[in-house]
C-alpha cells in the first residue's frame, strides 16, 4: 500500500500489465509501452491483431522473441526515458521494432540505436506488423489463435481507456502532437459505442474516455450521425453514460459547449469529473502559447459547472517557466488557482522540444526559476488538495477497487483518474472485497492527496 506521489507526471499512463501464458513453441513478443494513456491504447491495438495471428504475449524481455517499443516524444525528458527503454530492450534481448510519437524521427533514434530492426510513427498498425512477420515470422496453431481476437488489454480487468479520436487541430506553439499524430481524426459514434458495449460486457466497470482534444470530437466529420448516433462528445457521452459503467471524461478543452455536459454528470450518467488542459491563466503567457486567452470567462465557466454539478472535480495540467512568464505573471496564476480551486492538478516545468516553436520564443526562464515556482505552484495546489479532501471526511461515497494486498484495499473514488491522482484505503474488514466492485464507504481521515475510509 503506497500514497500518492505528489509530483507524478500528469501525462503517463498506467503500467502495462500483461499476464498470458504461451503455448510450447509459440513466438512471443515482449511489449513496452510508454508515455500516454492514448499510447497504451495503441499497444493493445498492435497486441490484439498479434495475438490473433498466433503470437504470444511475453511480460519480459528474456521470454520474447523480439520487443516492440512503444514511445513517447511529448517532452525532451520523455525522449530520454524512451530512448532508454530501447537500449534496455536492445541489451537484454537484442532484436527490437520501434513505434509511438518518437518513431515519427527516425533519423533521431537510429542515431542512438542503430541496431533496431524497424521504425514506424504513432498508430501505424500495420507497418509494426510487417516490421514483426520479418523479425519473428508467426507460426499459428489454426485450432487455437486463428480465432476472432478477444481484445488485448494492458489495464486491469475492471476499467478500460476508450479513445474516440487521434490527431489535433490546435496549434499550441509548445507542443509537437499535430505534427506527430496529425490533425483531428474522429471515430465514429457508433464505433465507439460497440467498443464500449464489449468492453462492458467482458466485465469493465469504468470507461476512461481519451483523445488529444476530447470536446473537438466530431467537428472534423461535421457530428455526422450514422446508426442512430451523433458524432458529438454531449451525445457520445450520454450514450456511453446509458451503459452503466462509470464514464470519466480526458482532456477536454472548456469549449462553450462544454457546460452541456454538465447536467449528465449532475444526472449520474457520467461521473461529475472534468479533465481540462489550462496550462496556464495570465492572458499574455496564454497568448504566447497560442491558446485561448480568456482566464477571466474560464472561471466565470468554472463557478456555471459547479452551480450545475456541486460535486464535480476539476482537474488540470500547467506550465511553469513559459519563455518570457515574468513574476508577476507567475503570481497571477497563483491567484487564479487560490480562485478556482482546483481538486486534481499536474505541473509541468516548461522544456524546449525540438520542432516546437516555442523554442525560438526569447526570454527563456533559468531553470532554478523553473524549480522554485514548481515548488510554489505545487505547494499551493497541495493544500488547496489537503483542505478539498478535509471536507470530505464523515461523507458516505462510492469507490471502485483497484488492487488488494495484506494491508489494505486501494480504491478511488469518482474523483480520481487511475494513476494520476489519489486513492482512498480501506484498512479494516476489506478480506472479502473483489477487484472491481463499486463499494459505499465512509470517510474516516484524508491527506494531502489520499483518503481513508470503512465500509458501509
Amino acid at each position: 500500500m503506497s500514497t500518492n506521489p505528489p509530483n507524478l507526471r500528469p501525462d503517463l499512463a498506467p503500467k502495462a500489465k500483461i499476464a498470458e501464458p504461451s503455448r510450447p513453441g509459440q513466438p512471443t513478443i515482449g511489449m513496452v509501452s510508454l508515455g500516454c494513456p492514448k499510447a497504451l491504447v495503441d499497444s493493445e491495438r498492435i497486441l490484439t491483431r498479434l495475438r490473433a495471428e498466433g503470437y504470444g504475449i511475453s511480460p519480459d524481455y528474456a521470454g520474447a522473441d523480439a520487443v516492440i517499443v512503444n514511445t513517447c516524444g511529448f517532452l525532451d525528458s520523455a525522449k530520454a526515458e524512451s530512448l532508454d527503454a530501447i537500449g534496455e530492450a536492445l541489451k537484454e534481448n537484442g532484436k527490437v521494432i520501434v513505434t509511438g510519437c518518437l518513431g515519427a524521427e527516425p533519423d533521431y533514434i537510429r542515431e542512438h540505436h542503430p541496431r533496431i530492426l524497424a521504425v514506424t510513427g504513432p498508430h501505424q498498425y500495420e507497418q509494426v506488423l510487417d516490421a514483426v512477420h520479418g523479425a519473428v515470422p508467426p507460426s499459428p496453431d489454426p485450432f487455437i489463435d486463428l480465432l476472432p481476437a478477444q481484445a488485448v488489454s494492458l489495464t486491469p480487468r475492471h476499467y478500460s481507456y476508450l479513445k474516440i479520436s487521434e490527431g489535433c487541430n490546435h496549434k499550441c506553439k509548445f507542443c509537437i502532437i499535430p505534427d506527430m499524430r496529425g490533425r483531428l481524426q474522429s471515430r465514429p459514434a457508433h464505433a465507439i459505442l460497440r467498443e464500449a458495449e464489449k468492453l462492458v460486457q467482458n466485465g469493465v466497470n469504468e470507461l476512461l474516455v481519451i483523445s488529444q482534444d476530447t470536446s473537438a470530437y466530431g467537428v472534423d466529420i461535421k457530428h455526422a450521425e450514422d446508426r442512430g448516433h451523433r458524432a458529438h462528445i454531449t451525445d457520445l457521452a450520454r450514450d456511453l453514460g446509458s451503459l452503466g459503467a462509470w464514464v470519466r471524461l480526458h482532456y477536454v478543452y472548456p469549449y462553450p459547449h462544454v457546460r452541456n455536459l454538465i447536467p449528465l454528470m449532475a444526472e449520474g450518467l457520467v461521473l461529475p469529473y472534468l479533465d481540462i488542459p489550462f496550462q496556464h491563466a495570465h492572458p499574455d503567457v496564454l497568448r504566447r502559447m497560442a491558446r485561448p486567452a480568456a482566464a477571466a470567462k474560464t472561471l466565470d465557466e468554472i463557478n456555471a459547472w459547479r452551480e450545475i454539478c456541486l460535486d464535480i472535480t476539476l482537474r488540470s495540467t500547467f506550465i511553469v517557466g513559459y519563455p518570457g512568464e515574468t513574476e508577476s505573471e507567475f503570481q497571477t496564476l497563483l491567484d487564479w488557482l487560490d480562485e478556482a480551486q482546483l481538486d486534481r492538478v499536474g505541473c509541468f516545468q516548461y522544456e524546449n522540444v525540438d520542432g516546437a516553436r516555442s523554442n525560438a520564443l526569447p526570454d527563456h526562464v533559468p531553470a532554478e526559476i523553473k524549480q522554485d515556482r514548481w515548488d510554489r505552484f505545487m505547494e499551493k495546489a497541495q493544500a488547496i488538495s489537503e483542505a478539498k479532501l478535509a471536507a470530505k471526511v464523515g461523507r458516505t461515497i462510492q469507490v471502485i477497487v483497484d488492487e488488494i494486498d495484506s494491508d489494505a484495499a486501494t480504491c478511488r473514488t469518482k474523483s480520481d483518474a487511475p494513476e494520476i491522482d489519489g486513492n482512498l484505503f480501506i484498512d479494516e474488514d476489506f478480506q472479502n472485497l473483489k477487484v472491481g466492485d463499486i463499494v459505499s464507504v465512509e470517510v474516516e481521515e484524508a491527506g494531502e492527496y489520499d483518503l481513508w475510509g470503512r465500509l458501509v
